[in-house]
């Protein structure tokens, strides 16, 4: 069941244009830097309006690309947005 799920969130990632690792491996590390500084401020803006944000060492990186996809559609955060705020829990792992 939940294989099948975090399929269907990796899906629906794809589907509504959130762009995957390999788009990041072509930044700077000074865009990934700002990115990253960018994404925790905008994490507890986001997560915790609706729940309390959970650290970025909780879930493997892997775990956490599906997991902002989901999360993505539930806060209605923006590409862009949504991109550093996973750049930070992803680096803060």
């Amino acid at each position: 069941m939940m294989r099948k799920m975090l399929l269907v969130l990796v899906f629906a990632a794809l589907s509504i244009g959130l762009p995957g690792p390999s788009c990041w491996a072509t930044e700077t590390s000074a865009e990934q830097r700002r990115m990253f500084r960018e994404g925790a401020r905008l994490w507890p803006v986001y997560c915790s309006q609706c729940h309390n944000a959970r650290p970025g060492s909780e879930f493997a990186p892997y775990q956490w690309n599906a997991i902002i996809m989901h999360m993505r559609t539930q806060a209605n955060l923006p590409a862009k947005d949504a991109r550093a705020v996973l750049e930070y829990l992803r680096g803060s792992h």
